[in-house]
């Protein structure tokens, strides 16, 4: 009888113990709009991977790349209501909610890469992922990036004042497009996988691009001139939902943590590394080259800055902390 009731007993101790392992191991999913070759879906999917082999298979993140879940204002929306637990998403998304992150995208804020690395690993940076959980409902893990703007346009460009009247693609947020209307241009904002058959068909004339996507998406085959300008750095935010992330134990929220903002740090590093070489890559293809500065894109700066110098309070801390970077 002792014997059964020592098996009875140790019986309901496994039963309970695998209760508890189903309870705390999760399915999440990832959202993000970059397609399967770009650095950022790469490092979700590594994410994915070690999340699962460092929680001994008991967390599995899916990864849905290239807008499968929708735009980024629908996977927000998802993130709120906890119908999505993580994503990667441009912190354009973001300053449209949370305007404070428009100054990120102060032009020439930076003057390369290597100083946008720095200031989105800066603590005054970091500090603007407290805003998150009260401001969209989501706790920030940290940045990526993607490498410094530059413009690809259909016909050639000798200079910034030639993109006046031209209808020129961006990320849908207010800071870039901002930008551009007071440059004279026509921003349009485009899916990044409709750009390709929207340089072919004609529906844009040009591109605000990094040197990684002009290469690994082939726009340079329907667009084939390149105006190197540096002009804006473009940040990317790690965001796990805040309703998921209360349903977390400590460890779990620390594993995430973790290891999320190790594969973030690894966009940062992947992007600085190849920005040079991307570069001469770039111009030794058939398309003519045209290069440009913060003198040439002064008006529009100067417009830029009086309309978010209101709009955004961090704007003149970042400018001390890109300061501080360039100096160091």
């Amino acid at each position: 009888m002792t014997t059964l009731k020592h098996l009875l007993i140790a019986a309901t101790a496994t039963t309970l113990a695998l209760s508890s392992l189903t309870a705390q191991a999760r399915d999440f999913r990832l959202g993000l709009i970059t397609p399967p070759p770009h650095i950022w879906t790469q490092a979700a999917n590594d994410f994915a991977q070690e999340l699962n082999e460092k929680s001994a298979g008991q967390h599995k993140v899916a990864v849905f790349p290239a807008q499968q879940l929708g735009n980024e204002a629908q996977m927000v929306q998802q993130l709120q209501t906890g119908a999505l637990d993580m994503a990667f998403l441009t912190i354009a998304e973001i300053s449209n909610r949370v305007p404070d992150f428009g100054a990120l995208y102060a032009p020439y804020l930076v003057d390369d890469i290597d100083q946008a690395a720095a200031l989105l690993r800066s603590d005054t940076a970091t500090r603007l992922l407290d805003q998150l959980p009260g401001g969209v409902g989501m706790v920030g893990i940290g940045y990526g990036m993607a490498g410094m703007r530059q413009v690809l346009s259909r016909e050639a460009v000798a200079s910034p004042a030639a993109l006046q009247g031209k209808k020129l693609r961006i990320t849908p947020f207010e800071p870039i497009r901002d930008f551009y209307t007071a440059l004279g241009s026509a921003p349009t904002p485009l899916p990044l996988p409709g750009v390709y058959d929207a340089l072919a068909n004609g529906q844009v004339d040009a591109i605000d691009m990094d040197f990684d996507s002009i290469l690994i998406l082939k726009f340079y085959e329907r667009a084939n001139n390149l105006l190197i300008s540096n002009h804006m750095m473009f940040p990317m935010v790690g965001v796990v939902s805040g309703r998921v992330w209360r349903e977390l134990s400590a460890d779990d929220k620390t594993l995430v943590r973790t290891l999320m903002k190790s594969h973030l740090d690894s966009v940062i590093d992947r992007f600085q590394q190849q920005e040079k070489s991307q570069e001469q890559e770039l111009r030794a293809l058939d398309i003519q080259i045209t290069e440009a500065d913060r003198s040439t894109f002064a008006d529009a700066i100067d417009s830029w800055e009086a309309t978010w110098s209101k709009k955004a309070g961090s704007l003149g801390d970042l400018r001390q902390a890109a300061a501080d970077v360039k100096g160091s």
